[in-house]
């Protein structure tokens, strides 16, 4: 509908649109003025607008939109200058406009936007003919998507009958296996439940006959029992009767014993009468010493070679240890968590420093155990056990590299052995001179 304010004819600013502006038709408006907006001064703004002029046409269009709107409706002179920003950059669109015959190919709501801003002659026809255009379209548009939609589910519910009879189907099918195995379970567990029957029988006659055995047992111990007694008793007179009989004989023997012991001393007496005489020296050399044989104390190849130790020998740390000057570092954390892991730290370090005081007592070794500081949550008030250097990892260091710097501070030629597990400290250490043993070798000399 149209409706006139007095204008003259032919004058498209008296129309008055009595109905809003479409969406789209409102959209390309906004942008119309946006684009425009930036070829405005401050001053040809209107006040309400002044505060977006240096916004980007997209920031504008986004943030100012309405206030564009309500301003290009309200203020004929801020539209006149959004017109002819129109003009300059769309000028075949505005002269069709003008003319009266907008381009068939141009799209309507574009048409109709260009037409609300310029005002030209029925100019209100054109926005509403723009608007039930897009509203047409949007139908157009929402049908089709309703007819893909209803493809779309027809689709879907074919899918799902047909994922319904395969289902259907493969449940019949696992049904009748169930239903077979049903039938296999009865007839095992009745051929079981038989079994269980003749088991149970034959156990009550196994039973039978282990009572049986058990009172012929008792019968058979209680006779052994009485003839062990007896034969006790026998034993009593038949020691009594022997000790009797020697007796009698030690008693009979007595003179006899005597003069062989005269006899014997005096050959004894004779014989060592004859040594002096003789001035014989004594004997130095026995038969036994004829024998060929090793004796003990001298090595043999056999013994020379089973003195080359095994790494994993504790009694190879021993060697070391009793070097001159010898010097033992010690990898705290990898030999306790090697040894006993599931104790908390601190009762690991206590154990293993106990175990280090004594080692350090029997060999007379410099010992010197390393922690990494990392696995502290705050400083360890610890008094070092006799004997035993306890250190600590700084903040950034490892204890790896602790003990590597604790070896390159050694003079060339001291023994320094260095206890840990970990590869690559142990390449570390012998680059540098020093002797790695394995923890648990460490582990075996102190348990």
């Amino acid at each position: 509908m149209v409706e006139t304010t007095g204008g003259g004819p032919g004058d498209g600013t008296a129309e008055v649109l009595d109905r809003p502006l479409p969406d789209g038709v409102r959209r390309r408006v906004v942008q119309i003025v946006s684009d425009g907006f930036g070829g405005l001064t401050v001053a040809e703004l209107p006040a309400q607008l002044r505060q977006y002029a240096r916004f980007a046409p997209n920031r504008r269009a986004k943030f100012a939109g309405n206030a564009m709107a309500a301003a290009l409706e309200t203020d004929p002179l801020f539209r006149q200058r959004i017109g002819e920003k129109l003009r300059e950059a769309q000028p075949e669109l505005a002269g069709a406009l003008d003319s009266g015959s907008p381009p068939p190919a141009a799209d309507p709501l574009d048409v109709a936007a260009a037409a609300y801003v310029l005002r030209p002659t029925d100019w209100v026809k054109l926005v509403t003919a723009a608007g039930e255009e897009a509203q047409r379209a949007d139908a157009e548009r929402a049908d089709e998507e309703s007819r893909a939609e209803l493809e779309r589910l027809r689709e879907e519910l074919d899918r799902a009958r047909e994922q319904t009879r395969a289902e259907t189907e493969r449940l019949r099918v696992e049904l009748d296996a169930a239903k077979k195995e049903a039938e296999s379970l009865h007839r095992k567990l009745r051929a079981a439940l038989s079994d269980v029957k003749r088991g149970e029988a034959a156990l009550r006659k196994t039973q039978g006959e282990i009572e049986a055995v058990r009172a012929e047992g008792h019968a058979q111990l209680s006779a052994a029992e009485s003839e062990t007694r007896r034969l006790k008793a026998r034993l009593g007179e038949t020691e009594a009767a022997l000790e009797a009989t020697r007796r009698a004989a030690r008693e009979g023997r007595s003179v006899e014993d005597m003069r062989v012991r005269l006899l014997l001393d005096t050959l004894l007496d004779a014989t060592q009468g004859l040594r002096r005489e003789l001035a014989l020296p004594p004997v130095s050399v026995r038969p036994a010493e004829t024998v060929d044989a090793v004796e003990p104390g001298r090595m043999t190849p056999k013994d020379i070679a089973a003195r080359a130790l095994s790494e994993n020998d504790p009694a190879i740390l021993d060697q070391l240890l009793a070097l001159p000057q010898a010097h033992l570092v010690v990898d705290g954390y990898n030999v306790t968590k090697t040894g006993y892991p599931q104790m908390p730290l601190e009762k690991q370090r206590l154990r293993l420093l106990g175990q280090l005081s004594q080692l350090a007592a029997q060999t007379g070794a410099e010992v010197t155990c390393v922690f990494d500081g990392a696995e502290l949550a705050a400083p360890v008030l610890l008094a070092p056990p006799r004997g035993v250097r306890v250190l600590f990892s700084k903040p950034g260091v490892t204890a790896d590299e602790l003990i590597r710097q604790l070896v390159r501070a050694e003079p060339p030629g001291r023994p320094v052995i260095v206890a840990s597990t970990d590869r690559e400290v142990a390449d570390g250490v012998a680059k540098a001179g020093a002797r790695p043993v394995a923890s648990a070798v460490l582990l075996k000399r102190l348990s």
